[in-house]
Order: structure tokens, then sequence, then C-alpha cells
């Protein structure tokens, strides 16, 4: 396994409109950053609007180019678990396995019921026979916002505060209300003040993005986590 990558994340599977959940990692260390092709950005979930799909992104190859390619090495997957409520144990896993070729023809699996082949770098991607099944694979603008700027001006000033900070029990500073909104707004905006700006704007990603039906991936029950992993092959 080159990477494995967990997403915090539970999807509720019966509502109508679900928030997307999301988690992101942009500056790995060196032996993630060796495979491009391999090395997980940022993985999104959400629901559609009726609730009758599952829609999962995976983002590789921080600062992509139109010449990145997805690797004809590597399992692309979205592992998924579902239960009947929140603590609950999770039924068999239902996995979303794709593998490119040389070629970037693309093959995915969802779970033994659904299977799609093809060039899916168009933009309405391609659908397996059954309808099931819709796989996009192709290059997009990176769609983490990030304030590097002020992230850092926020770093600063913790750092200078260090020395005055008191710690609980549990090693977590003591923040009074107005020092933690002080450090919330920061991290909102820039240094000294104004808009944010979205370090990664200029950036673009390798997307795999998949809509799966619901009904292929809550047999468990209607509560639903994802992870997503690469592996070498």
């Amino acid at each position: 396994m080159k990477k494995k990558w967990i997403v915090t994340l539970a999807v509720l599977a019966v509502l109508a409109s679900t928030p997307l959940a999301r988690a992101a990692d942009h500056a790995d260390g060196p032996l993630a950053s060796m495979d491009p092709s391999a090395d997980i950005t940022d993985v999104f979930a959400w629901m559609s609007a009726d609730a009758s799909k599952v829609y999962l992104v995976m983002d590789l190859v921080r600062n992509a180019t139109a010449s990145s390619k997805f690797s004809d090495q590597v399992q692309y997957v979205f592992h998924t678990a579902s239960s009947s409520a929140f603590g609950q144990p999770a039924a068999a896993p239902v996995n979303v396995i794709c593998a490119f070729d040389a070629a970037q023809t693309v093959q995915c699996w969802a779970g033994e019921e659904s299977y799609v082949s093809g060039n899916a770098s168009g933009s309405a991607g391609i659908t397996s026979s059954d309808g099931k099944l819709r796989v996009f694979a192709g290059l997009r603008n990176d769609p983490f916002f990030f304030n590097l700027a002020g992230f850092r001006e926020t770093a600063r000033i913790v750092a200078g505060a260090a020395s005055g900070l008191t710690f609980d029990a549990a090693g977590c500073p003591q923040l009074d209300s107005g020092t933690s909104t002080a450090l919330v707004t920061q991290l909102q905006s820039a240094p000294g003040g104004g808009p944010a700006v979205d370090s990664f704007a200029d950036f673009d990603v390798l997307a795999l993005v998949v809509a799966v039906d619901k009904s292929i991936l809550t047999e468990g029950g209607p509560i639903l986590g994802v992870w997503a992993s690469t592996n070498k092959r």
C-alpha cells in the first residue's frame, strides 16, 4: 500500500440532503510525494438532493498539470461501511475500486453489483449499463480553500504567546473566549485583516469522481462511513 488516508466522515444516508464531509492533506513527506499519482490531497463525500446517490471524490497530485496521469500501477479505492446507527457494528465493507491502464482507460467496480469501463475524462463521465455507477476522471481545479498567510500569522501569534499559556489535563491550551475568537478570526482573514486569500486558487488536481446508488452501499443501514486509499498493484 502506497498510502492510506482516513476521512473524518459519517454520512447520514436517510436524509434528503446531507452536509459535505471532507478532509485534506496537501503537503506530504518524501515517501508519499515520490509517487504523485498515488498521493491523495482531498476526499469528499455527500448525498444527492433526492438522497438516491452517494457522491465520492478523491483528488490526487497536488499542483497537477495537463500531462499528469493516473497510475496504471495503482488501485484507487473508496472504502465504505454501513451500520444501523452511530456506534453500532458495521456491516461487511463495500468498496468502490478503480484502476487505469496506460491509455487512461478506467475500470471501476462498486461492490459486486456494478461495473463500468471506458474513457471517463469527458465532462459527462461514463455510466454503467445498470445506471447505478457513474465515473469521471480528469483534471480539475483544486477545490480546497487554504488561507496559508492567515494560518501562518495565527501560528506566529500562538508561538509568541506559548510561554504564557496554561494547559488542561489533556494538554490542550486554556484560552479565554476573546483570545479564541481572535485566533479563529485570523484563520479566516489575511494577516492584519481583510479577506482571506486562497493559496490553492491556481492549483489543479486529478479528480476521480464517482456517483453510486445509495442502495449498493447501505445494506447495513443508513449510517455510512467512508475513507479512501491508493494501493500498489
